[in-house]
């Protein structure tokens, strides 16, 4: 899969850092390039340390009705793609802007790209450990907690029958979060507090990231 422009300055090596971002924003879009060209699928993963000196695994499943998996077959390389917070940026908060005017917009972002090569699965039991252990990690948030082991077993068997596991075993992580570290430190922190200002909720939130990432 082809590399992702990250100038230096954008570039995340930190692999605590990346694994923390996956695990916070954790529904990834699943590229890859099969006999019938591009395909594309949109689903939450869970990224497991390898053990050892063993890669590291990404693990979903999308519904069998979705021709993807058949093009994944027993194994293809892949891109899984994992959003952060993302937001525009308006050359108003620049400080610079009053000075000489030479200012344009732009929008910050966060991602993290993975890529490896993924493998479908269809094995009832796997998929049963996976999608326990998926609704146990996002379950985790509420006070009640609702388990697959609340649903009747003949339906559980019934909803595993049509969904295929996804295994991705990792080659590399490349995260990229542009925080405006190529802007003077005035400009950066006038858009960290334009980002706070205003009320939606991927604003503050990269404003936040910038806050937690200060140079």
């Amino acid at each position: 899969m082809p590399d992702l422009y990250n100038p230096s300055h954008y570039r995340v090596d930190d692999h605590a850092a990346l694994s923390a971002f996956i695990h916070a924003h954790p529904f990834a879009t699943l590229v890859s390039t099969g006999a019938k060209g591009l395909s594309v699928s949109h689903l939450p993963m869970i990224l497991e340390a390898g053990v050892d000196d063993a890669p590291a695994t990404l693990r979903g499943h999308i519904a069998r009705a979705n021709s993807h998996w058949q093009e994944i077959g027993e194994g293809i390389d892949a891109l899984a793609i994992f959003h952060g917070p993302q937001a525009y940026v308006t050359p108003q908060w620049y400080p610079s802007k009053l000075e000489h005017a030479k200012v344009v917009p732009t929008w910050n972002y966060a991602v993290a790209h993975v890529h490896g090569h993924v493998r479908s699965v269809s094995d009832a039991a796997w998929l049963y450990r996976h999608v326990s252990a998926l609704t146990a990690r996002h379950e985790s948030a509420f006070a009640h907690q609702w388990a697959v082991t609340d649903a009747p077993v003949d339906y559980v068997d019934k909803m595993l029958k049509a969904i295929v596991g996804l295994e991705m075993t990792v080659t590399r992580i490349e995260g990229k979060w542009k925080l405006s570290q190529n802007r003077a430190e005035p400009d950066r922190q006038g858009v960290v507090a334009g980002m706070a200002a205003r009320e939606d909720a991927n604003s503050q939130a990269v404003s936040e990231l910038m806050r937690s990432n200060a140079r």
